[in-house]
């Protein structure tokens, strides 16, 4: 019989891609997620009953224990970025990884993944960084062979990145960029999901492996290309702190005053904190090379899904094309 995965999270930004993969090598995939049915799409990763959505909450033992059962391999791939509401990050980065990490060794389970964050530590700048620092002690604490994996700011069709800037690109002649000098080292989500799967299946050895792209970048330059590749010209302002602070602040509030009914989608402040700490892999660092992955560019990838925000979508290359033609004589 087939091997089986239980990943936390697994119909999420990083989770669907290691489903996807897991999938095609053959394991059966228990995606464990708080909402199943909305999750469906997960099914057409593999044949009829390969992988399966349950619920879970990962804030409660006796779910994050059944969720498991079973399992050749456990992968923790849940994260948030609030500070409001039950799952916040303390409940999900700190408390949640420690409930996996330890259900998975009580259950003899071999193989634990656990996907972090560049710039994970407890006494980091932010919240952020402080849950993903103190919960990746928790799960070195609870399971000391497993694979910790930080990648950088990921993107792909589904990143809340890359596409908020192009999508906001489309309205007006002026962007403002939010730490803009900050430079960070985009990641190809798929490539992280690689690095997953060959944890998962015995390929990479225990230990903090930091996950980045082939470029450092400013958030500006990056801001930049995706302009580029969406055919845009837009007057670029780097935002200051203040007027940062104040917008992060101003959405918190309606949030906060709202009861959660309207959220922060946009950026809170303790994200703001985080933009403020360059987002790259450290000097020494087990990287994908370390595991013979080849890091994907930018260029290769973005033209596959930020066609939809050029000015005339999926006909902007035949405009272009249709340009370049001679007129007859």
């Amino acid at each position: 019989m087939s091997k089986l995965v239980t990943i936390y999270g697994g119909s999420g930004f990083l989770g669907r891609y290691i489903t996807q993969r897991l999938a095609k090598d053959g394991w059966r995939v228990r995606a464990a997620v708080r909402r199943p049915n909305e999750a469906g799409f997960l099914r057409l990763y593999g044949a009829v009953g390969q992988v399966e959505p349950i619920f879970c909450n990962i804030r409660d033992d006796a779910s994050v224990a059944s969720a498991m059962q079973g399992a050749d391999a456990v992968v923790n791939c849940v994260g948030v970025g609030t500070t409001y509401g039950k799952n916040n990050m303390q409940a999900v980065h700190v408390e949640g990884a420690e409930r996996i990490a330890r259900i998975t060794a009580e259950q003899g389970i071999a193989s634990l993944t656990h996907v972090s964050a560049i710039g994970a530590d407890p006494e980091g700048v932010s919240d952020y960084y402080q849950t993903k620092g103190k919960g990746e002690a928790a799960v070195h604490a609870a399971f000391p062979g497993a694979v910790i994996l930080r990648p950088s700011i990921m993107f792909g069709p589904e990143d809340a990145f890359v596409n908020r800037y192009a999508s906001m690109a489309r309205f007006g002649p002026v962007l403002p960029v939010i730490g803009a000098e900050t430079k960070v080292q985009p990641v190809f989500v798929d490539d992280v999901a690689e690095a997953a799967v060959m944890a998962v299946e015995g390929k990479a050895e225990a230990g903090v492996y930091e996950l980045g792209g082939p470029e450092t970048l400013t958030i500006r330059a990056l801001v930049e290309k995706v302009l580029e590749e969406i055919r845009r010209r837009r007057v670029l302002i780097n935002l200051p702190n203040f007027a940062a602070g104040f917008m992060a602040w101003s959405l918190d509030m309606v949030q906060a005053f709202s009861l959660g009914l309207v959220t922060n989608g946009l950026i809170n402040r303790d994200q703001l904190k985080s933009l403020a700490v360059y987002n790259v892999v450290s000097d020494g660092a087990k990287t994908l090379s370390d595991l013979g992955i080849e890091a994907a560019p930018m260029e290769a990838e973005l033209p596959d899904y930020m066609w939809r925000f050029r000015p005339s979508g999926q006909y902007e290359a035949l405009k272009e094309s249709a340009r370049k033609l001679k007129p007859q004589e």
